[in-house]
């Protein structure tokens, strides 16, 4: 048998991830850098020491996946509170979907400001959310699965949440959602002075 040998690069000459800084300070979306042959693509998802350099929070300690069945799934838009607030690192493994941030640090420049990206399994990009910010996405087709990595665990004693249409945010979601849960459907409009109520009855994550 005759194996073709790929000579075009090795995985250890510098392959890097690349960071753009969006309109929310600390929020970053993050592209590939690919190396790329006949095989396909080789590229690096995450460096704790390339975080750490970027100033990010790189002490991610847990990881989930929300698998949606169904096109126009909205799940947020969501954060944790104090002393449970997270950074998160999320990224779409299959499908696509609008991935929606909105900046609720009341010390920030962009405060009460959102960003939204497309992430799709076919552009591999992904979105980088520091703590403050919630978080939140809806689904652009069917089986569509997000991955996620925190800075802190699931507290579900400490999860909150804005709700999707709060006139206070004006996010610009490309089509009103078809399904939410009735947590999301039903937070009372963001109050900057008040703290937002943790979950009453704690239901799963994002």
């Amino acid at each position: 048998m005759e194996w073709k040998i790929s000579s075009s690069y090795s995985p250890s000459e510098g392959v890097f991830v690349i960071f753009k800084e969006t309109a929310l300070p600390g929020a970053f979306t993050i592209e590939l850098e690919r190396r790329a042959d006949e095989r396909g693509f080789f590229a690096r998802t995450w460096c704790q020491r390339e975080f750490a350099e970027h100033q990010l929070n790189a002490a991610l300690v847990q990881c989930s996946i929300s698998f949606n069945k169904h096109k126009g799934t909205l799940r947020g838009i969501h954060y944790q509170t104090p002393p449970f607030e997270e950074a998160k690192l999320v990224r779409c493994t299959s499908g696509a979907i609008y991935d929606v941030i909105v900046d609720l640090r009341q010390h920030s420049p962009a405060f009460k400001q959102s960003f939204g990206i497309n992430l799709t399994a076919h552009n591999h990009t992904m979105l980088y959310i520091p703590e403050g910010i919630a978080h939140g996405f809806l689904t652009l087709g069917d089986n569509t699965e997000v991955f996620y990595q925190m800075s802190e665990v699931y507290c579900p004693t400490h999860c909150a949440g804005i709700r999707w249409n709060d006139p206070l945010f004006g996010v610009q979601w490309p089509f009103e959602p078809s399904i939410m849960s009735e947590r999301d459907r039903n937070y009372s409009d963001f109050i900057p002075s008040v703290p937002t109520a943790p979950c009453s009855q704690p239901t799963a994550p994002c």
